[in-house]
Formats: C-alpha cells, sequence, structure tokens
C-alpha cells in the first residue's frame, strides 16, 4: 500500500509539472531562530501584517523573505537603524535570485569563478536552470564543569539548492559529524537512545558520537501563487514563538508531502509524514508510524492572524506495545478537507488526534503578542468540577516580542509562558506518541510543565549579535515504575490516580538555564561564536541534581547554531 501511494505521488508531481509551463517555484531557508527573528523585527516595524506571509508556518520560502525585506526597504515612511538597512542587505544577499534589488555581486570573485555572489561559492544561472552550492561547516570546542571529557562538535559538508525551468525547485544538505556534548546532553542520549535532533548514531570513545545529517526535497508550484507542494525529507515547525506546543524541529527528520494553500488572507497547510516510533527493542528494525495535520490561518484586519489546526498519529499494522510493526498508511487521512477526528472514530478510535488553535497580533509597531492551545482530549463538566481528571489533556502558550524596547534600535525581548498538562501528546501504543526517533516530536519536556522563557537580543553595530536566553521550568518527573504524565513514551494508560492530577506532580523538578552568545559575522554567513551555558536542576529526590556550567567557542559557516536548551 505505501508503495502504490509513493507512485501516485510521483505520477501527480509530474503531472503537475508538465501541466504549468510558466510558473516558478522557491525552495526554503533553514530552520534558524536567529533568520526568523530578523523577519519578526521587519514585520512587526512595518506596522502591518501580508497575505501571503503566515509566519507560523515555518521554514519560509525565500521567495517570501526577499519580497518582506523588499517591500520594507521600500516603505520610506518607516524608520530604519542603521543595522536594520544591514540585515535587509543580508536577507536580500542571501536571497538575490528572488529580490529586486541588484546588490549581491562580489567586489572581486575568488578564480573568476568562485563567490561571484556574496552569498554562494559557487552558482549559475539561465533562463531555464538555476544552481546553488556552498560548503557547510560548524565546529566548536569547550569545556564542561560536569566531565572530564572536551565538548566539541566536528561537522563537515556541502548544501546545494537550485530550480529548473523555473518549475521545479530542489534542495539537499548532507554533513558528515563527530561530536562530544556536554554532561547533559549525554545523558539524554542514553536515556532516550536517540542525539537531539538526529536520527542513527553510533558511539565512539569517550562519551562520543559519530552520525550524518541530510536533508532533501522538491518543490513545485502548482497553482501559481496559490498552491504550492513540498515533498521530501526534513523537518517542520508552527508557531511564532521559541517553542511550539503543535509542532517543532526537535526529533530528528523525516520523510512528509505538505500542501500549501494561500488564497486572499487565508492560507491551508495540509502536511502527510512517515515518522520512525520508538527504536529501543534491539532488533535492528526501526517501525514507522504516520501523522497528518492540517491548519487554516486567516489574517483579520493588518495586524491579526488566528489560525485552527487539527493533528493525528496513527499506524495501520500491529498496534502491541513491542512497536514491532511497520504498520500501513491509512489512505482515508490523504482527504485535505475533512475532520479527522470522525475518521479516526470510523477507524474504532485507534489513533490520537489532538486540535486547537493560534494567534498573533501585532501593535503599535513595537510589539506582537501570540499563543497556541492544544486540546488532546476535553470534557467541560470535569473540567467545571475541578477534581483533576486526567483525561483532561491541553496545553497552552502566550508570548510577547517588544522590539527596539525603551527607545533602543536593536534591543528586542522576548518572553513566553507554556503549559502542559499531564499525559498530553502520549497514548496506549508506542504508534501513537507525538514522537519520532525516541525524541518527543512538540517539547523537549514533554507534558506535565509550566515553563518561562526570556529571551533578549542586542546589536548594537551591523555585524556583532549578543543573544541571552533565561529558561525557567516546573514539572514533575516520572520516578521508575511510576507515570505521572511527564514522559510520553510510558503507557498512557498505566496512570497513577484517575482523579487529583494537577501540572507538576509527581517528582518535583526545577530547570534553571541561561545561555549567553557573542556572535561575530565575518563574511556573508560566516560566524565566530562565544557561549556561555549553565544549567542546574534541583530535584526532590537529591540523585537527580545536577549543576554544571558550559564554556565554547565556534565557526559556523551555512548552517545554524545547534541549540539544547533543555
Amino acid at each position: 500500500m505505501l508503495k502504490l501511494f509513493f507512485r501516485c505521488l510521483r505520477i501527480f508531481i509530474f503531472c503537475c509539472v508538465i501541466s504549468f509551463p510558466g510558473l516558478s517555484q522557491s525552495v526554503f531557508v533553514p530552520l534558524n531562530p536567529d533568520y526568523h527573528h530578523l523577519l519578526d523585527r521587519l514585520e512587526i516595524k512595518s506596522g502591518q501584517l501580508f497575505p501571503s506571509i503566515h509566519s507560523q508556518f515555518k521554514p519560509y520560502t525565500r521567495e517570501q523573505v526577499a519580497f518582506l525585506s523588499d517591500t520594507i526597504a521600500g516603505l520610506e515612511s518607516r524608520p530604519l537603524s542603521r543595522v536594520d538597512r544591514f540585515n535587509i542587505d543580508y536577507l536580500r544577499n542571501d536571497n538575490w535570485e528572488w529580490s529586486q534589488k541588484d546588490a549581491s555581486n562580489s567586489r572581486k570573485a575568488l578564480w573568476k569563478h568562485m563567490y561571484r555572489k556574496k552569498s554562494d561559492l559557487y552558482h549559475y544561472q539561465d533562463k531555464k536552470f538555476d544552481f546553488h552550492l556552498n560548503p557547510v561547516l560548524l565546529a566548536y570546542v569547550g569545556h564542561d564543569s560536569d566531565q572530564e571529557e572536551t565538548p566539541y562538535l566536528n561537522s563537515r559538508g556541502v548544501e546545494i539548492r537550485g530550480m529548473i525551468g523555473r518549475k521545479l525547485g530542489f534542495y539537499s544538505f548532507l554533513t558528515d559529524n563527530q561530536a562530544t556534548f556536554p554532561r547533559y546532553v549525554n545523558e539524554r542520549i542514553t536515556r532516550q537512545d536517540a542525539v537531539p535532533g538526529e536520527g542513527f548514531y553510533k558511539t565512539t570513545g569517550n562519551n562520543g558520537v559519530d552520525f550524518l545529517h541530510a536533508r532533501g526535497y522538491i518543490t513545485l508550484d502548482a497553482i501559481d501563487s496559490v498552491m504550492s507542494i513540498q515533498f521530501g525529507y526534513d523537518k517542520n515547525f508552527i508557531g511564532n514563538g521559541y517553542r511550539s506546543l503543535i509542532l517543532s524541529d526537535f526529533s530528528s527528520n523525516y520523510l512528509f508531502l505538505k500542501i500549501n494553500t494561500n488564497i486572499w488572507k487565508f492560507n491551508y497547510q495540509n502536511i502527510f509524514g512517515q515518522l520512525t516510533a520508538e527504536t529501543l527493542n534491539g532488533d535492528g528494525f526501526f517501525p514507522q508510524k504516520y501523522f497528518a495535520h492540517h491548519q487554516l490561518s486567516v489574517q483579520i484586519g493588518k495586524n491579526l492572524n488566528l489560525g485552527l489546526y487539527e493533528s493525528i498519529i496513527f499506524n495501520r499494522g500491529d498496534t502491541s506495545t513491542s512497536g514491532n510493526s511497520s504498520g500501513n498508511f491509512d489512505f482515508r487521512y490523504l482527504n485535505p478537507v475533512i475532520f479527522y477526528r470522525s475518521i479516526e472514530q470510523q477507524a474504532g478510535s485507534p489513533d490520537n488526534a489532538v486540535l486547537g488553535l493560534d494567534f498573533k497580533w501585532n501593535f503599535a509597531r513595537r510589539f506582537s503578542l501570540y499563543g497556541q492551545l492544544v486540546i488532546d482530549e476535553f470534557v467541560l463538566s470535569e473540567i467545571r468540577s475541578g477534581n483533576g481528571w486526567r483525561g483532561n489533556k491541553q496545553a497552552g502558550q502566550i508570548g510577547l516580542k517588544y522590539i527596539d524596547a525603551f527607545g533602543v534600535d536593536n534591543l528586542d525581548f522576548q518572553t513566553e509562558i507554556n503549559v502542559a498538562r499531564p499525559y498530553i501528546y502520549s497514548h496506549n501504543f508506542p504508534q501513537g506518541e507525538f514522537s519520532n526517533y525516541n525524541q518527543e516530536l512538540v517539547h523537549p519536556l514533554g507534558a506535565n510543565f509550566y515553563e518561562f522563557i526570556g529571551i533578549m537580543r542586542f546589536q548594537p553595530i551591523p555585524r556583532l549579535n549578543v543573544v541571552s536566553k533565561l529558561i525557567y521550568a516546573r514539572y514533575g518527573a516520572d520516578s521508575l515504575g511510576s507515570n505521572w504524565g511527564q514522559d510520553i513514551f510510558l503507557n498512557n494508560s498505566d496512570f497513577e490516580r484517575e482523579f487529583g492530577n494537577t501540572i507538576a506532580q509527581g517528582v518535583l523538578t526545577q530547570l534553571y538555564y541561561f545561555d549567553l552568545r557573542l556572535s561575530w559575522q565575518l563574511k556573508h554567513n560566516l560566524f565566530i561564536e562565544l557561549q556561555q551555558i549553565y544549567r542546574r536542576i534541583d530535584s526532590d529526590l537529591p540523585d537527580n541534581n545536577r549543576e554544571s556550567s558550559f564554556t565554547n567557542i565556534a565557526i559556523r559557516w551555512n548552517i545554524p547554531q545547534r541549540f539544547y536548551a533543555f
């Protein structure tokens, strides 16, 4: 059945290519919080939302980035600082094939063919073919106060992107990686048998790991400026916050088909994905499961965006707890405009469905208020009773962004609160958990937590960025043999009590995380960075207490920074 599905998909994409001869298609900018922040700033300063850009759907296309930066640069009524102008030029240069401003040429090419453009080691472009080639490098070395081994990371690779006939976009990214992480990251790798954000890996001496990171996809504009299609192996992020309670980029890459439809002030997105279920059975076989997500977003007036979404995790194979079946795709979920919960009920309710909403409101050209609400199960009578029924599983987020704070150019603040009730995102079988390759598909803390995040970003001069992050979380951990609702990988039916459940129940644990990073951009997309992390765990179980300090210096070239903020 799965082979038939992908065969039909290939035929569909081929038919679309030959049916729409005059269209163009952009690939996506890799997921990167620093990049997203620049776009957030520009949108807030503009004083309006743009119907073609619904910012909760990430990553952005390169065409969207160029459009936003060109548009803001042309709004003479919006005051822009010298640093803002630098950032706009950076965005234009990074997406020069879509920008209206032709200022991306290098002053002097290297060996006549290299770096003719500021952003590309090599490029070729004519009316039928567009090609970009760049090297990728991320290396750091540091000191962790909680272990003797020296943490380091060595990532080398290549990035390729382009378009064929202005119809079909393509993207490929590959790095080879060797690393020894700080102790708190190593402990998570041991506990979950997964490197955060990655898939298959091998262990080396001195707590080291070795892994490949690969992403690749094709894109197609099926209906000019209305419907686009992406098929490949990568990640997605849904939301306007630092965290997402709907779908995050924390887990490994996965195979997916994404259809995005943008009409007037509406944007409707469908994602159909193939995930890896728990791989802890040790038999060398990685069972598969699937998910479907659709979300409708609408812009109201000039400054407000509202969205309604539904997600479901499913598997049509063996639903035993062993998780040894690869399962089958349920083709009923391919219907792009149906209520998934109705299909799930017709199938006998074996799947894990959630629904919810999100919003964003930009105001005063300085602020952006945003939030998310997630409902896994909801019984109004039980909520009214206030008896703490275990089946009331919800999560919520509220956040505020404040740019040019207190009248200081390019000083930006962000505060965010995330809350998740016990047992949300879990299920009775591994095939129903909101997880991928032994990692949380949504929030790295799982469930059963309160979290406060404060972020300060300051760019005093064009090439220098100072980013400070403070995280405080209060959650209830699950001790050996218990299930208080924090670990989404535990069986949802093995709960501790039916009623009287509260957030942070179980082994009370408090997380304190502080991160300070100084980043200097030597040349386009080439950064030298110095980072200091302080992390502390206070637990009701003294053996779980931890305190560590991690310092590192890094060089980064054409790749986002890796974050381990948990």
